[in-house]
């Protein structure tokens, strides 16, 4: 761990939702051993408890549900009460939202959806930032995902992501006169319990889960390894940090290479169908005679 006033983020008072497991786990974690002081802000009272017990005088816990605008708003009040102020927000609590197609979508999952992935993240700024005007300045770190980018990822879920890719574009342009900064991040496959949580397990059948999925993801992008969220809070830690001081208003992209391009840029074992059909068709030595 890095010492005592002398991490990147020495001196700093970071907001994370989702802050008890996953990519938020990882996040507080790095904050902590790079000097910051952290609130997690999370449902999970339990896991919440023993990360404050885990480090004491450096994490703070509060149960909040993002979907609720007072809960937010008292997340970010606890941040100041409990550590002096407000330097960094991190959105990202979140789950895979309704899995529904064009076709058989509901409004109240597509609401549900939107709600804790893209409005959530919205008021998460608009309550911390009258917090970091009064510090100086602050970074806001909205966590994305390439669902934003691209399909094939979930119709709710890819629209939202896409949605707060856009909404830290203008957040930050909205936010700048006050020297507040915003970013987002787009995981590619991170393996967290998300996936279990998408499929309807419970909480701890997910987190079981999470290990098996480890070797198939190592076949998904050009990097051969699964994402961990230590692979987000290296991002994460980047754009809250001063080394980041003159970015604001994009995402940065961490997946492994997985947006590349199809596989065949990257594998070379693969083939398109096209070029089985092309050698089907290709002349031969006995065509040419």
């Amino acid at each position: 761990m890095t010492a005592a006033g002398t991490g990147r983020l020495s001196g700093k008072v970071a907001l994370v939702t989702g802050g008890c497991s996953g990519i938020g786990l990882g996040i507080v974690e790095r904050f902590v051993a790079e000097g910051a002081q952290v609130l997690a802000a999370d449902l999970q009272d339990e896991k919440g408890a023993n990360l404050q017990a885990r480090f004491p005088g450096k994490v703070a816990y509060r149960h909040c549900d993002v979907t609720n605008e007072a809960d937010i708003a008292a997340a970010c009040a606890a941040a100041a009460s409990e550590f002096g102020g407000l330097d960094i927000l991190v959105n990202n609590a979140g789950a895979g939202g309704t899995p529904a197609g064009s076709i058989d979508m509901t409004i109240e999952g597509w609401d549900q959806t939107h709600s804790l992935l893209l409005r959530a993240p919205m008021l998460g700024t608009k309550h911390a930032a009258p917090l970091m005007i009064a510090r100086g300045g602050g970074a806001v770190v909205n966590i994305a995902s390439i669902a934003g980018l691209e399909a094939g990822w979930g119709l709710a879920y890819g629209v939202a992501k896409a949605g707060v890719i856009h909404l830290s574009k203008l957040s930050a342009a909205d936010l700048a006169v006050h020297n507040i900064r915003v970013n987002a991040i787009c995981p590619g496959v991170i393996v967290t319990p998300i996936f279990g949580m998408t499929l309807g397990l419970d909480r701890a059948a997910a987190d079981q889960m999470t290990a098996a999925l480890v070797e198939g993801a190592t076949q998904m992008q050009p990097l051969r390894r699964a994402g961990s969220p230590t692979d987000i809070a290296g991002a994460a830690l980047y754009l809250a940090s001063d080394d980041a001081a003159f970015v604001t208003g994009t995402h940065l992209v961490v997946d492994g290479g997985i947006t590349v391009g199809q596989r065949i840029s990257w594998n070379p074992e693969a083939v398109l169908p096209i070029h089985l059909a092309m050698a089907a068709h290709a002349p031969t030595p006995e065509d040419a005679a």
